[in-house]
């Protein structure tokens, strides 16, 4: 029986010892949670670090017994693995990188060599799982890698990861000098999941300028493989929260709390200690409240929990020392003889004072500076059963996507969090209770365990488009099948688009000349009569007839425009204008002018404006500029766009590919086609040539094509296995 093995850093129990007794305690996470029906269940595991440094290894052994019973298999860490690798690299570099505070990054290479030994060890623990047909789960910045660790030595495993933290830009993300190994690494899971969708943008963007990787919106082509990468914003436990309402442990400390804070409206604020969390920014501002509008003083109490969290970290005990002495400045400045404006607590606390906090305060405040998703919004709105409260959320938070009923800040301005506070403050009760019943039915349907649902069927989903696509991929026995068909036929018709398809591409256009390989492979088709080799191309006929002039093939350029004439003479299709040059030429002429490294293309019958050679993502955006534009002269004159690969071609609506491959068919029975392309204009072609040809598309899987292949080299490799001798 398949099963699922989770992995993430930490195991979903906090083990400790007294006195040599160890002690398991669940851990009470949102991932804890959402995932406790996945690997509780049947012969489904989690992998992951203990959290405790145990050398001993009878103890390790103890350890490991008794978290079998629980579905668990620890990875024990050593202190230097502990210190490098999550301190170090994953703390260090991924964490301010993926905060987009590139400042407090350190690139130690032993730190990035110990990620490496580490993420190879947990690679190494899922491997020795692993069994055909089971899916692995891997989680968060920690585990980058292993995706493709596993990858390279189980090829065909089903591979999910989800990124629990922000994607950066990929300006910022090419400043790790490891990037392209990370993207590699992640790049091994078949579903890659963000909790936004600009998290996928930022991460679709690196992939793209970093690899040589090709996209089609949301889906990378990796060597055979399809990798989807998508947005899944992550829910939490709503209906844990809400029934904690009614605990009787939690009511008696909502009662305690009324009566400690009788008159006073509660702002709570809930974080772990982080640079990333806002915390001082919200402290300024707070501070700014009670500066400006001292109506506030005594009216008002900000109840503050701070986490504690890697306080040996030097950037992390300056921030504290920072939160202190502000706090303490705060209270010293407002403070009157009753009353203190901040009850500032720095420690973690039960679930049940939590609850208890979450129903009684009238604002919750959750500004992050950068945050994945911020479960603490969420786990505020659903304890509020009767409807009141009020959130305001850092528009920088993932969960911000979700929850715009809630008052939404810029975290940096000060002034917009004190005007959002008095708004809260002051809010009528019909448009509180409006506001939290709508983000209440946000967090109620779309819970963890909704999220862990949509996940595993997406996965499922593409799992099947890759088996689909491989279905179409010209393998060995797609290839074989093509062979026999070829060898068993007596009148063959071959027609081959050249740029992309024979010929790689070239930044210089002129540069994508014939090799003398290709020459020699092309003669060897033409030297047997059974065969008819046509190529078919955008490309001017002046330079067709200058690489191919002397040669036996028929030549068909401008994309049907001009046609070579078996006497030698080239032939123009009757009937075409150029009345329009002028002013198309105008047109992309000034996309020339503003976009460094295009130029114009002028053919006989078209205009072609290339952008191959432009910034990436620049050429694309002015490409949809100019498109756009051009819409008005394709009315008036009667023409035709094409958008390639990196080129936006105009010419006459009566020239396409699909119409000249009409023409080659006419009067002639072939009793074998294949054709062979890789642009948007050679789909004309394929939808042309009747359903018995063997149609290819080079590149991308969705075309009008029955097959694909990866690229031009295996475009000659199935040309060459044409001509073998059986």
């Amino acid at each position: 029986m398949s099963k699922t093995i989770i992995v993430s850093n930490r195991l979903p129990v906090k083990i400790t010892e007294e006195n040599g007794t160890l002690s398991f305690i669940p851990s009470e996470g949102g991932l804890a949670t959402g995932l406790g029906s996945i690997y509780k269940e049947g012969n489904n595991i989690w992998l992951g670090w203990p959290g405790i440094n145990i050398e001993d290894l009878a103890k390790q052994n103890e350890i490991r017994e008794q978290l079998k019973a629980m579905n668990l298999i620890p990875i024990f860490l050593d202190e230097e693995e502990i210190k490098r690798y999550y301190e170090g690299f994953s703390n260090e570099v991924l964490w301010p990188i993926f905060h987009y505070l590139s400042t407090y990054a350190n690139y130690d290479y032993q730190n990035w060599l110990s990620y490496v030994q580490v993420n190879q060890k947990f690679a190494d623990a899922i491997l020795s799982s692993l069994e055909p047909g089971d899916t692995v789960w891997v989680h968060d910045y920690q585990l980058l890698l292993v995706p493709g660790l596993v990858r390279l030595k189980q090829p065909e495993v089903s591979i999910a990861f989800f990124n629990h933290i922000p994607f950066p830009s990929q300006e910022l993300f090419r400043l790790i000098p490891w990037r392209k190994e990370l993207l590699l690494g992640m790049l091994g899971a078949d579903l890659i999941g963000f909790h936004t969708f600009d998290d996928v943008r930022h991460f679709l963007s690196a992939a793209t300028h970093l690899l040589s990787i090709h996209t089609d919106a949301n889906r990378l082509r990796v060597e055979n493989r399809i990798v989807l990468a998508e947005p899944f914003p992550m829910g939490m436990d709503s209906d844990k929260f809400s029934k904690l309402g009614a605990n009787p442990e939690v009511i008696e400390h909502i009662n305690s709390f009324r009566q400690n804070f009788e008159g006073k409206r509660i702002i709570l604020s809930i974080d772990r200690l982080d640079y990333s969390k806002g915390i001082i920014q919200r402290l300024n501002a707070f501070e700014l409240l009670l500066e400006k509008n001292s109506e506030y003083i005594e009216k008002i109490i900000l109840y503050m929990i701070v986490v504690p969290s890697r306080d040996t970290v030097p950037q992390y005990k300056l921030l504290k020392d920072e939160i202190d002495r502000l706090v303490g400045n705060i209270n010293a400045r407002f403070r009157t003889f009753e009353w203190h404006p901040i009850a500032y607590f720095y420690h973690g606390y039960p679930i049940e004072i939590i609850s208890a906090l979450y129903n009684i305060a009238d604002v919750c405040l959750v500004t992050p500076m950068r945050d994945g998703m911020n479960l603490v919004s969420k786990e505020y709105v659903a304890s509020r059963n009767d409807n009141t409260g009020v959130l305001i959320l850092s528009e920088l938070a993932g969960a911000s996507k979700e929850l715009n009923d809630a008052l939404l800040v810029n975290p940096n301005n000060i002034s917009e969090i004190r005007k959002a506070l008095i708004t809260a403050l002051n809010m009528p009760e019909e448009e509180m209770r409006e506001r939290m019943k709508a983000m209440r039915n946000v967090v109620f349907k779309f819970n963890i365990k909704h999220w862990v649902k949509i996940f595993m069927n997406r996965l499922e989903d593409v799992k099947r488009i890759q088996r689909n696509s491989m279905a179409n991929l010209v393998k060995s026995s797609i290839k074989q099948t093509i062979q026999e068909r070829y060898q068993n036929s007596t009148n063959r018709l071959l027609l081959f688009d050249y740029d992309g398809t024979l010929v790689g591409f070239k930044k210089e256009i002129d540069d994508a000349s014939p090799d003398n390989e290709l020459y020699a492979l092309l003669d060897q088709f033409v030297a047997d009569k059974k065969n008819t080799l046509v190529i078919i191309s955008g490309r001017k006929h002046i330079t067709l007839e200058k690489w191919f002039g002397n040669k036996k093939y028929e030549l068909i350029a401008e994309h049907g425009a001009w046609k070579k004439l078996p006497n030698g003479l080239w032939e123009q299709l009757p009937g075409l204008s150029t009345n329009w040059k002028d002013e198309v030429w105008k047109l992309m002429e000034t996309y020339t002018d503003k976009t460094p490294g295009s130029f114009i293309e002028e053919k006989t019958y078209s205009l072609a404006w290339h952008y191959r050679k432009v910034q990436k993502g620049l050429g694309a955006l002015r490409a949809n500029e100019l498109m756009d534009n051009l819409q008005y002269h394709l009315n008036t004159f009667g023409l035709k766009m094409l958008d390639g690969d990196k080129v936006v071609e105009v010419k006459n609506a009566d020239v396409n590919k699909g119409r000249a491959t009409l023409n080659v068919l006419h009067d002639t029975t072939f009793d074998f086609i294949i054709s062979i392309g890789d642009d948007r204009t050679d789909e004309d072609t394929f939808k042309a040539l009747p359903s018995s040809a063997i149609t290819i598309k080079v590149g991308s899987n969705v075309s009008a094509a029955k097959y694909y292949l990866e690229n031009q080299e295996d475009v000659r490799d199935l040309l060459r296995s044409l001509l073998q001798e059986k």
